[in-house]
C-alpha cells in the first residue's frame, strides 16, 4: 500500500504552489474551507448562550480582575475558594475578558478557536501518513461531532482538554517517525498542561501511547526507555509547577481548594476528581456514587453499551461503530509491515494503534466509571473517532480492488446508515424525512459501492460522495440544532431532546433535588431518580417537589412570555428545539438586588455571600463585584468555617448575605421567590449537596438568620451583615 497518496478526490497536474505545500492543488482551498466552516459553525449564534456555565464564567470574571484569582482559579476576586478544577482552562478566557471586557463572546470565542485548532492538529496528523483526502474526512467528521459542536461553544474545561489530548497523540506519532526525543518531550508537556486542565483524565491515554512507543519506536530499547523517562519528566514539570506552588503556599493566604474536604489540591486530584470518578466514592458531590454489583449509581447504568444508549449515543456514537470496524481493518491491512524508520506501512500501523488505543481505553473508562458522568465528557473521544474514520476509509479505498476491502467498506457504510437511522429515531418527531433518507441512500450506496468501479471513475466517486454525505448527515443535523439552541448551566447536551435517555433531556436515571439558589431541580433534569416522579428528601432535610424548577415551576409551567425564562434561557428537561440547557444555572439577579450589592462595594472584600457557587455566580456576574460562594459548587465544602465567617463579618469584610431561595428578578422562571424560612423548612436547612462540609453551610445560614434581619430587594432576600438585630450574639 502507498498511504501517502490515496486517490479519493480528482487529481490534476501539480503547480508550483502544490510543490511548496507537498499536495495537490485542491488541498489548500479545501483545507481553508474546512477551517472556515468549522469556525463558522462554532461561532454561529454564540452569544445566545450568555455566560453559559456561570460557575466557570464567574471565575473567569474574577481572574480578569485579580491576578491572584487568575493564578489559583478562584470563584471570586476576594479569593475565598477556587473552582473544583485546576485553572488552565480558565486562563485563555480570563485573558480575553481582561483585554476585551466581560461578555459572552469574550468568554466563549477562545473556546471556539480551540475547536478550530483541534481540527487543524487532527488534519495535520492524519495527512502525514494518509494524505489530504483522509485528513479532510477526519477533520469534517470531528467538526460535525455533535458533542464537539457543543463543547467548543461552551466554557467547561473539556474544550482545552480535547485539544491537548489531540496534540499529545500528534506529538507521539511525530516522535515515532524517526525516534525524535524533541517530539516526545512536547507530548509530555501537552499531557502536563492537560493535567492542569482536568487532572487525572489527562492520563487516561498514556498507557497505550507509552507502550506503543516502547515497542515500536525505531531505535534501541535503552534509548526508547530513556526517552520515555525524559517525556515523563517534562510532563511532571509542565503539570507539577502549579501544584507545587499551591501546596507550598500557606493555606491561610490562598483561597480554599474547591471540591476538596481538606483544602488540598492533591486530595481533590486523587479523590473527587480522580479515583472517585472511577469507584463512585466522591465526597461532597451531588448524587454520585456507584451501586454494588456494577451499577452506575446516580449517573446511569455502566456497561459496554453506555456510549451507545439514550442521550449519550447522539452525542458521540454516530461514527463510533464505523471507527471500531475501520480500526480492525486498518490493523489487518498494515499488520504485515516490519518496523522500519522509512516504512510508510509501519507509521500507518502506529497511527492506527495510537488513535485506536486512545479511543478504546477512554471508551472503557467512560463505560464503567461509577462516579459523576455527564454526556459532554464524551467530547474527549471525538478526535479519536474522527481520525480512525479518515484513516480507515483511506486504507480501504486504496485496497478497494480486494473483495474483502471493498465489502468491508460497503458494510461499514451500511452499518453507519443503520445506526444513524436508530439515533435519529430516538428524538420523537425530529426530521423523520432525514431518518429515512439516510437509511435508504446509505444502504443503496453500500450495495452499489463494490460494483461502481466498473461504471468508471465518475460513477465511483459519485457513490462514494453519497456515502460520505449520508454518514455525516445525521451528525450535521444534530450540530445545527445545537448551534441554534442556547445552552446554559452545568449539565448540557447536544442535539434535540431524547425521550427515555439518560442524563438531562428526560428519561430514567434522574433525581429531583434542590439546586443552588433555592428551588428544586426539574423533572428529568438530574441523575438518580425517575422523570416526572415525586420529590425526594435530600441530604440535609429539604424536600424536593418533583417538578418544581429553580425559583418556580417545572417544564410545562409558566415561564413568562414565549414559554421561556427571561434572558433567552431554555426550559429544563424535554421540550422542542433541544436538550436540557439550564441545569444548575446561576441565579438571575434583579436590577434592584444588583444595585444593592454594588452600593459601597469598594468598602468590602465581598459585597455579599451566598450558599453555593452557582447562586453566588449569578449575582457576581450581574453586579461585577465579588460574591463569596459558601461551600463551593455544591455548598458542601467546609469553606469558610462558621468561626472564620464570623471573623469576616466582625472585620466588616462582607456586606450582605443572600438567603437560599432568593431568585433576584424571579429567578429563571420570572416568578419571584422567598427565603428558606418561607418554605416550611427548619431554619438553617441545608439544601445543597451532601458531604462533610454541608453542615458548615447550614451552620452559617442558621447563624445569619438568628442574628441579622432579612429584607426583600427585587425578589432577593438579603441580610445586612453590618446591622445585627438587637441581642445578636457573636457579631461584635
Amino acid at each position: 500500500m502507498t498511504t501517502a497518496a490515496v486517490p479519493l478526490l480528482p487529481s490534476s497536474p501539480p503547480t508550483a504552489v502544490d510543490a511548496a505545500i507537498g499536495g495537490p492543488r485542491w488541498e489548500r482551498p479545501a483545507y481553508i474551507v474546512l477551517l472556515l466552516a468549522t469556525g463558522l459553525l462554532l461561532v454561529w449564534n454564540l452569544g445566545a448562550s450568555g455566560y453559559a456555565n456561570s460557575f466557570y464564567s464567574a471565575a473567569v470574571q474574577a481572574g480578569s480582575e485579580s491576578w491572584k484569582a487568575f493564578f489559583f482559579g478562584s470563584s471570586d476576586a476576594g479569593n475565598s475558594i477556587t473552582v473544583d478544577k485546576p485553572p488552565a482552562a480558565l486562563w485563555p478566557m480570563a485573558l480575553s475578558v481582561r483585554v476585551f471586557g466581560l461578555g459572552a463572546w469574550q468568554i466563549l470565542v477562545p473556546q471556539a478557536l480551540m475547536g478550530v485548532g483541534t481540527t487543524a492538529v487532527l488534519y495535520a496528523c492524519v495527512r502525514r501518513q494518509f494524505g489530504p483526502a483522509a485528513a479532510l474526512i477526519g477533520g469534517a467528521a470531528f467538526a460535525l461531532t455533535p458533542v464537539a459542536a457543543l463543547m467548543f461553544r461552551f466554557n467547561n474545561p473539556d474544550a482545552l482538554l480535547t485539544l491537548l489530548l489531540t496534540v499529545t497523540v500528534y506529538c507521539v506519532l511525530r516522535a515515532l517517525d524517526g525516534a525524535h526525543t524533541r517530539w516526545l518531550l512536547w507530548a509530555g508537556v501537552a499531557v502536563g498542561f492537560a493535567f492542569l486542565t482536568k487532572t487525572l483524565q489527562a492520563f487516561v491515554i498514556l498507557p497505550p501511547l507509552a507502550l506503543l512507543y516502547a515497542v515500536c519506536a525505531p531505535t534501541g530499547l535503552r534509548r526508547r526507555l530513556g526517552q520515555l523517562l525524559l517525556s515523563g519528566l517534562a510532563m511532571v514539570v509542565a503539570g507539577g509547577w502549579w501544584v507545587a506552588i499551591v501546596e507550598l503556599w500557606p493555606a491561610a493566604s490562598r483561597p480554599y481548594i474547591g471540591g476538596s474536604q481538606n483544602n488540598s489540591f492533591l486530595e481533590l486530584t486523587l479523590g473527587y476528581n480522580g479515583l472517585g470518578r472511577i469507584n463512585g466514592n466522591e465526597t461532597g458531590s451531588v448524587g454520585g456514587g456507584g451501586r454494588p454489583g456494577g451499577g452506575g449509581g446516580g449517573w446511569g447504568e455502566t456497561g459496554i453499551d453506555r456510549l451507545f444508549s439514550g442521550t449519550i449515543g447522539g452525542q458521540i456514537s454516530w461514527l463510533l461503530p464505523a471507527a471500531l470496524v475501520l480500526l480492525v481493518a486498518g490493523l489487518v491491512i498494515t499488520w504485515r509491515a516490519r518496523r522500519a524508520a522509512d516504512s510508510l506501512e509501519s507509521t500507518a500501523r502506529a497511527a492506527f494503534l495510537a488513535w485506536g488505543g486512545s479511543l478504546l481505553i477512554t471508551a472503557v473508562v467512560f463505560s464503567y466509571m461509577q462516579g459523576i458522568f455527564h454526556e459532554y465528557y464524551t467530547v474527549a473521544l471525538a478526535p479519536f473517532v474522527a481520525a480512525l474514520v479518515g484513516m480507515g476509509v483511506a486504507v480501504l479505498w486504496e485496497e478497494r480492488g480486494s473483495r474483502a476491502a471493498s465489502l468491508t467498506l460497503a458494510g461499514t457504510l451500511a452499518l453507519t446508515a443503520w445506526w444513524a437511522f436508530v439515533l435519529l429515531g430516538r428524538a420523537e418527531g425530529y426530521l423523520p424525512w432525514l431518518r429515512w433518507t439516510v437509511l435508504v441512500a446509505g444502504l443503496g450506496a453500500a450495495v452499489l459501492l463494490p460494483f461502481a468501479a466498473r461504471l468508471g471513475r465518475p460513477a465511483l466517486l459519485t457513490v462514494a460522495g453519497v456515502g460520505l454525505a449520508v454518514s455525516l448527515a445525521g451528525p450535521l443535523a444534530y450540530c445545527l440544532t445545537t448551534v441554534n439552541t442556547p445552552h446554559t448551566g452545568s449539565i448540557v447536551t447536544a442535539g434535540p431532546a431524547v425521550a427515555g435517555g439518560r442524563g438531562p433531556g428526560g428519561g430514567p436515571g434522574m433525581r429531583a433535588f434542590y439546586a443552588p439558589g433555592g428551588g428544586a431541580a426539574p423533572q428529568g433534569g438530574f441523575p438518580g431518580g425517575t422523570r416526572g416522579g415525586p420529590g425526594r428528601t435530600m441530604p440535609g432535610g429539604g424536600q424536593a417537589p418533583g417538578g418544581q424548577a429553580p425559583g418556580g415551576q417545572a417544564p410545562g409551567g409558566q415561564w413568562g412570555p414565549g414559554g421561556k425564562p427571561p434572558g433567552g434561557g431554555e426550559r429544563f428537561g424535554n421540550g422542542p428545539g433541544g436538550g436540557a440547557g439550564g441545569l444548575l444555572n446561576g441565579t438571575r439577579a434583579s436590577a434592584e438586588a444588583t444595585a444593592a450589592l454594588r452600593a459601597d462595594a469598594s468598602r468590602y472584600t465581598w459585597a455579599a455571600a451566598a450558599v453555593g457557587s452557582q447562586n453566588a455566580a449569578g449575582y457576581q456576574l450581574a453586579s461585577g463585584v465579588p460574591v463569596m460562594p459558601i461551600g463551593g459548587f455544591n455548598g458542601s465544602d467546609p469553606s469558610p468555617t462558621l468561626e472564620r465567617f464570623k471573623a469576616y463579618v466582625k472585620a466588616g469584610k462582607i456586606h450582605w448575605f443572600i438567603g437560599q431561595g432568593s431568585t433576584g428578578q424571579g429567578g429563571p422562571t420570572g416568578q419571584g421567590g422567598t427565603d428558606d424560612g418561607g418554605t416550611g423548612e427548619a431554619p438553617g436547612t441545608n439544601r445543597m449537596g451532601a458531604g462533610p462540609g454541608g453542615g458548615t453551610s447550614s451552620a452559617i445560614e442558621t447563624w445569619v438568620k438568628a442574628n441579622f434581619k432579612a429584607g426583600t430587594v427585587g425578589g432577593a432576600t438579603l441580610y445586612d451583615l453590618t446591622a445585627p438585630v438587637s441581642g445578636a450574639t457573636g457579631t461584635s
